[in-house]
């Protein structure tokens, strides 16, 4: 007997302890997929240290963002033709059987492999928490709730590194060793989840006739994927000029050149291109792939900075970023209750662009020296501008759009996100290790001038290699070497920080551009989504 409530009874408005409830399992679900994004970096080293695999190292994390970015349009689609709930659950069981696995991996292959199944399961998490709210939701109403995503979002980056600290620090946990519970915690979490949203995630079960765009999907989960290799792996690993980040790069463009010129043609397209005409959809794609890179930027350089710089471990850099979480979670909720009491939603990614540029171009005086407090300063500026920017943009889009297209348009948003976050990640790292390098070399030559026996007992361009690739050596230099080494490290980091403020900047500019249309009530929405519901019946 089908657990699917009847049409005519599931449009009906759910009431605010309905709402919530629902919301808890999206939100677990959500969350597993967010805190996986960062939860590895920190273990990385001990996984390294047993499997012997410092030169697959990067396809640890890169496999899971490939897979989870890749697919994440396809749950989009797939939800609009099968439903929600039997494909959020697929979602679930995937990250689940993905996380199972991982824990259990053997050698650095199966980890890569299995990683890269829990990212398969992540991207239908991310995607179609937001699909599902924004059918049970109005827009009006949506701000009330937008918080506790802002929430999830601000823990997952505190939650990630601390978690991840904490068990590579432990040998063992139960007899199990430490680094395989970032996985294994994946699992109560996950099926609580699922028994969540089988029990209360009634939305109505739309039955039409419908044809999969298998081509368009194989040319786009293709595409992504060779220029995701390119751009975010073999490039800042092996040069931009390499033969294999250059023919991965073309071979990716020509593609997307195809998969384009298919979606013009096919029945019903994975990504319908038509959304495009709508200035909205478009704008926030924009806007969502700024800030992505804009926050991972932020997010990923913070800790290195607090770890390399500081001299933190990997817990205290994680309890270090609770400010940037206060500023995401304090501003997701203000932002939200207003944009619900008084309809208007255009001025709060204005505000939250602006204050994230503020917040990053702050972090350019950052210092060897810099107290705590400062930095905790800068962090609930980027925190605040996340806060404000990243769910309003979403309210905006779901109401700019028609019902029949909400997965697809839901998901190609967070689809723009990840490819932000991905591009950033990759080339802010880039620029940060070719800086480094550069610094060291130019510092350690101007220190060798001012003191000649500063290097005795060292190879200095042997030493420049070995603090690139592992900065635990700075701990055992002599003092003067390990300050030159550091200003090298804060000179690079500010580079890096002058090269994300442009692109936040450019966010601005495109939150300026935004058409700020009425916000639909619950009545007014419940009647396009019957009417929906109807067309696609009819």
């Amino acid at each position: 007997m089908s657990n699917e409530k009847p049409v005519s009874e599931a449009t009906n408005q759910l009431t605010h302890k309905e709402i919530m409830v629902i919301l808890g399992g999206l939100m677990m679900g959500m969350f597993l997929a967010a805190l996986d994004q960062t939860i590895v970096s920190t273990a990385l080293k001990s996984i390294v240290e047993e499997f012997d695999g410092l030169n697959h190292y990067t396809w640890v994390v890169t496999a899971y963002l490939l897979t989870s970015t890749a697919s994440t349009p396809l749950y989009g689609k797939i939800s609009d033709i099968y439903g929600r709930r039997v494909v959020f659950q697929f979602a679930i069981v995937t990250f689940l059987i993905g996380s199972f696995l991982a824990g259990a991996s053997q050698n650095m292959e199966q980890l890569i492999a299995t990683r890269a199944l829990q990212g398969l399961g992540a991207g239908g998490l991310m995607a179609l928490t937001f699909v599902i709210i924004g059918d049970i939701v109005s827009p009006r109403e949506r701000g009330r709730y937008q918080g506790y995503f802002g929430a999830v979002w601000g823990l997952s980056s505190v939650a990630g590194p601390l978690l991840g600290g904490f068990f590579s620090d432990n040998a063992q946990i139960l007899g199990v060793t430490g680094w395989r519970w970032i996985f294994y915690i994946n699992i109560p979490f996950g099926i609580a989840a699922l028994v969540i949203t089988s029990a209360v995630l009634h939305l109505p079960k739309v039955k039409r006739e419908h044809s999969i765009d298998y081509l368009g999907a194989i040319l786009m989960v293709s595409a992504v994927t060779l220029v995701l290799l390119s751009l975010a792996v073999y490039g800042p690993q092996n040069g931009w000029g390499d033969s294999r980040t250059i023919t991965y790069l073309i071979v990716g463009i020509i593609l997307t050149v195809l998969f384009l010129m298919w979606e013009k043609r096919a029945k019903e397209p994975i990504l319908p291109l038509h959304l495009f005409k709508n200035h909205t959809f478009s704008l926030t794609s924009l806007l969502g792939a700024v800030i992505g890179a804009g926050m991972f930027g932020a997010i990923v350089m913070l800790p290195l900075y607090l770890q390399v710089v500081k001299g933190d471990t990997a817990t205290s850099a994680g309890l270090k970023l609770i400010p940037l979480m206060l500023g995401i979670v304090s501003t997701s909720i203000i932002s939200g209750k207003l944009i619900s009491k008084h309809g208007h939603y255009k001025r709060f990614p204005i505000m939250g662009t602006a204050l994230m540029t503020v917040g990053i171009l702050m972090m350019t005086r950052l210092q060897v020296d810099t107290p705590f407090w400062q930095i905790a300063i800068y962090a609930v500026f980027v925190g605040a501008g996340l806060g404000l920017s990243m769910q309003t943009i979403v309210i905006a889009l779901q109401n700019s759009v028609d019902f029949k297209d909400m997965g697809v348009a839901t998901s190609s948003n967070t689809f723009f996100r990840s490819l932000g976050s991905v591009f950033g990640t990759a080339i802010f790292g880039s620029i940060l290790t070719n800086r480094v390098g550069y610094y060291l070399h130019s510092n350690f030559a101007d220190l060798e001038t001012r003191n000649p026996t500063a290097f005795n007992g060292f190879d200095k361009l042997k030493l420049e290699e070995t603090i690139k690739n592992n900065t635990a050596v700075l701990k055992t230099l002599p003092p003067e070497i390990q300050a030159t080494a550091l200003n090298a490290f804060v000179n690079s980091f500010h580079i890096v920080f002058f090269a994300a403020a442009p692109v936040t900047a450019i966010g601005f500019l495109l939150a300026l551009k935004l058409r700020e249309t009425p916000l639909r009530t619950n009545k007014e929405y419940a009647a396009a989504r019957d009417e929906a519901v109807g067309e696609s019946l009819g």
